[in-house]
């Protein structure tokens, strides 16, 4: 018996639309349309927060292969609103897999699509820029669901971040006698990285956005972990205030990742800009400044820091070398650094793993100062 799949809708607001077919929940769907150039990771990239309000097209053609499974998840369920594929798995093969993707879209209420030509979606993209866009499986009229993305009033200078970070601190433990306490604050941030730093014999103690300076010091961290997160920095007056503040009485660590990494810049004085399309895959090159060295990295954003608006008190460390972002920045003076991509590499390459080494050391450079 031939299965027939329900129709599904995407439609872009420069006027572009995609029939294809439902494979997750039912819905109509609102957000700003993304790609992700990454051949693995989709479970990653569905829970990973920085997704929040995005509709996410994976150029890699065949998405559900390994399937599912709870060890994997970035965070409670997934953030985005959308997950478009060329083609999904019907039956994944994988020792780990507890289901398949189609299962676990329909469980957690994303709307997803395949059948789509989402090497055109990607190109639209590329050219003109993420945009706003619609996805529904009960509006099927192009003109009409257009109008609709048209109409979306979009993520530009919205804070996302208040929907995403914790409600209350908790920690996460070593399994040995924890070397370093670390307060890291919340902005979205991803179980991976929690341990990466429990890795590195950290106490973690993690906090919502909008902890002030006074209540993360009072905790006597012995460092300060921005984490990533979705969106525009630019609303985070909260979070950008804190900074400043931490940095102004910094006498222990600061590493921002991401959504921190461009707080940091924010709170010291840089400008902020919006990337045409983002970089968000497992294989962006960025440049070590110093030792000469390119690492593959996972990134996952679409706000950059204007190079030429760097304060004295910063010196860029790493760009990237397909447009020459800023990626990586360190204070002269202080034990302050940041990073643009997801060091953590969840999903993506190992090659940034010795950042989390670093922050470790510089704590270590303060525990015998």
């Amino acid at each position: 018996m031939t299965r027939i799949n329900p129709p599904a809708l995407v439609a872009l607001a420069d006027g572009t639309t995609f029939t294809g077919t439902r494979v997750g929940a039912e819905g109509e769907v609102f957000g700003e349309m993304v790609f992700n150039t990454s051949m693995t990771g989709y479970q990653e990239i569905l829970t990973d927060p920085s997704y929040a309000g995005q509709m996410v097209c994976m150029t890699y053609p065949h998405i559900g292969n390994y399937g599912v499974n709870p060890e994997d998840d970035e965070s409670e369920g997934p953030h985005v609103r959308a997950f478009l594929m060329k083609a999904c798995c019907r039956r994944p093969s994988n020792h780990r897999a507890t289901s398949g993707l189609v299962e676990y879209l329909q469980e957690h209420g994303v709307v997803g699509v395949e059948g789509i030509d989402t090497r055109e979606l990607t190109r639209r993209v590329r050219i003109h820029g993420a945009m706003n866009a619609a996805v529904s499986t009960r509006d099927l009229d192009p003109k009409s669901l257009t109008a609709k993305a048209r109409d979306w009033e979009g993520l530009v200078g919205v804070d996302l971040v208040r929907g995403v970070t914790c409600a209350e601190p908790y920690d996460c433990e070593p399994e040995g006698a924890p070397r370093f306490h670390v307060v890291a604050y919340d902005y979205g941030i991803k179980r991976s990285i929690l341990r990466r730093l429990v890795a590195e014999g950290c106490r973690v103690t993690v906090v919502p956005a909008t902890t002030t300076a006074d209540e993360a010091l009072a905790r006597e961290p012995d460092g300060i972990f921005l984490s990533n997160g979705p969106g525009d920095p630019r609303p985070l007056h909260y979070a950008i205030d804190t900074v400043r503040d931490l940095v102004e009485r910094a006498d222990r660590p600061i590493f921002g990742i991401c959504l921190g990494h461009e707080i940091l810049g924010l709170a010291l004085g840089a400008e902020i800009y919006k990337l045409k399309f983002g970089h968000r895959g497992a294989n962006q090159p960025i440049e070590e400044g110093d030792s000469g060295r390119i690492l593959i990295t996972s990134e996952n954003h679409g706000w950059g820091i204007r190079g030429d608006s760097i304060p004295d008190a910063l010196e860029v460390t790493r760009r990237n070398l397909n447009d020459g972002c800023v990626e990586g920045m360190h204070h002269r003076e202080l034990p302050v650094f940041s990073i643009q991509c997801h060091p953590e590499a969840s999903p993506g390459p190992h090659d940034s793993y010795h950042l989390f080494g670093y922050f470790a050391d510089l704590m270590s450079r303060r525990r015998a100062a």
